[in-house]
């Protein structure tokens, strides 16, 4: 386990910046700088990483990691640690995915965190059938890591809300890209066959705690949300969660914060 904390307390953030130099000028780094975060995975990084001097996106006393997408303004993720990685891996080995830059993996002994964003079918059905092939892709990656001996927290935007519980409006999306059955069901797949955990829900299991708004009418003032970013963790992790939040005082993208304290 990485030796993060004396007590044996490992701290980890997720959030979409939905663009980091955005979310920078937003704010979002003097907030997690002040987290006292032992990782920090962000998603849709959207820039390349020659591109992120002057925009204020480092964080003093952690080791940053990007994996960008090869298409410039696209996508992207970001791993932020106190300790040095022992090995950082860019994607799951496929290509189609990986040059999206959708997958970053640190790994620390035995124990690893996952950086990882989902596609979104939102945009039509061509992104919905790249969605689906992702998903058939990643299964089998997923169940070698539930198998391994190292354990791993993967954390970032799954684009799917698992449960009626998991969005205000799930009567009228039951049709839509990131509440469709096919997708809920790859989660069923992932909790009840292959073992994973849902760390947020283990420690909160209550309503109305979503993790994205749309920007469309009033949806952020009214928590009309969906709760799509996760921190899933393999079989041996689960029931280590001790503590959850979604940071909601300010708002830095069209995400929040997901917070998760973990007794290792």
């Amino acid at each position: 386990m990485p030796a993060c904390r004396y007590d044996g307390r490992v701290k980890i953030i997720t959030l979409n910046v939905n663009g980091i130099r955005s979310a920078a000028k937003k704010g979002a780094f003097t907030w997690l700088a002040a987290q006292d975060a032992d990782v920090i995975c962000l998603q849709e990084t959207k820039a390349q990483e020659h591109q992120l001097d002057g925009h204020g996106v480092e964080l003093p006393g952690y080791t940053a990691n990007f994996c960008d997408a090869k298409k410039p303004g696209y996508a992207g993720v970001a791993l932020y640690s106190r300790r040095k990685p022992d090995a950082v891996i860019r994607g799951f080995g496929v290509p189609e995915f990986d040059d999206e830059g959708r997958y970053l993996e640190a790994r620390f002994g035995d124990f690893a965190v996952v950086s990882l964003y989902l596609p979104s079918g939102s945009a039509g059905p061509h992104r919905q059938e790249s969605k689906f092939r992702f998903l058939d892709a990643f299964l089998p990656h997923m169940k070698q890591l539930a198998r391994a001996k190292r354990e791993t927290v993967l954390c970032g935007d799954w684009n799917i809300a698992h449960k009626e519980i998991d969005l205000r409006n799930w009567k009228s999306n039951q049709k839509n890209s990131g509440f469709l059955p096919e997708e809920r069901a790859w989660l069923d797949t992932l909790f009840d066959e292959v073992g994973y955990g849902d760390a947020f829900r283990e420690v909160e299991p209550g309503p109305d705690q979503y993790t994205w708004w749309s920007n469309r009418g009033q949806a952020w003032a009214k928590n009309v949300g969906w709760r799509i970013d996760y921190q899933l963790v393999t079989p041996g992790l689960k029931g280590k969660a001790r503590s959850a939040s979604i940071y909601k005082d300010e708002r830095f993208s069209d995400h929040a914060p997901l917070t998760l304290d973990y007794a290792l």
